[in-house]
């Protein structure tokens, strides 16, 4: 059992998400940082579709009632465990009662902190990932908390994955996003469409789970006719009325009713980028996959 000492500003339990309910209003969720939850997962044994903590910016302190593994992954922070250091992109054992506190991330946004065993909160719809639009899975984490944790693999099995893990890489700066244009580019200038594909953006404070906002030249409409809502995906570019993109992450909504000027390939490196970082789009003038 795990017993939530402090909660952070944002700490929320992840797996792969929930898949194939989108044609029934909800979101994928799951971790943001795919890659960085997989390799914590691996790092203590446990399988890959194993529930771990999302840990945002500012860390979390948690006591281990009944000890175990732990690893932390993404965004670079320190451990410390009964007060030494460790834990960091390494299994580390944790004696019973002991307190392991992650601190702030260093850089980026988004740690990922998995327990041999992983966070067994039942599953909803085929996930116990939260969803933080949808109200979806279990709620953020919370001071207080108490995290049953699932029965740990044997040490052979965690021994063998930390030999084979491979180290996580932290996005670049700036990060690059190849975009596929559609469905509603032609809803927009020609102008505008090269200047999504050339001019820099900022990530806005004003980011989440849900999306990431941008702030930059404005995309010019060509067409001002009212859209009635569509479905939207993963990656999905929607352009509000102020014409500042938003790229919609893991907590999206399902339908939108502003125009989508074209679907980003592979939102992981939004996962990790902070306020005022830039983001640049290359692509092609096809349409989405």
């Amino acid at each position: 059992m795990i017993e939530v000492i402090r909660a952070g500003a944002l700490t929320t339990v992840q797996d792969r998400g929930r898949y194939g309910w989108a044609h029934l209003g909800v979101p994928r969720a799951g971790a943001l940082d795919q890659p960085a939850l997989a390799l914590a997962n691996r790092l203590v044994g446990n399988p890959p579709d194993a529930a771990g903590l999302e840990v945002t910016l500012t860390g979390c302190t948690l006591r281990l009632r009944t000890g175990g593994w732990v690893a932390l992954t993404g965004a670079p922070a320190t451990v410390r465990i009964a007060g030494r250091s460790g834990g960091f992109l390494t299994p580390t054992p944790v004696p019973p009662d002991a307190v392991v506190e992650v601190g702030p991330a260093r850089y980026g946004v988004r740690s990922y902190l998995a327990i041999a065993g992983g966070i067994a909160v039942p599953a909803v719809l085929g996930s116990r990932s939260t969803d933080t639009l949808a109200g979806i899975g279990p709620p953020a984490v919370r001071d207080g908390d108490v995290l049953p944790v699932g029965t740990a693999p044997p040490p052979a099995a965690l021994s063998r994955a930390a030999a084979d893990a491979v180290p996580w890489s932290a996005p670049a700066v700036p990060v690059r996003l190849t975009v596929r244009l559609g469905p509603r580019a032609d809803w927009f200038t020609a102008e505008a469409v090269q200047r999504l594909l050339t001019t820099g953006y900022e990530v806005s404070p004003l980011s989440n789970r849900i999306g990431v906002r941008l702030t930059g030249a404005p995309l010019t409409r060509s067409v001002r006719d009212e859209l009635p809502s569509e479905g939207l995906v993963v990656g999905a570019v929607q352009v509000p009325a102020d014409g500042q993109p938003l790229v919609f992450l893991a907590d999206h909504p399902t339908t939108g009713g502003y125009p989508v000027v074209g679907v980003v390939d592979d939102v992981t490196p939004l996962a990790q980028a902070r306020p005022g970082t830039t983001v640049r789009f290359h692509g092609s003038q096809r349409g989405p996959r």
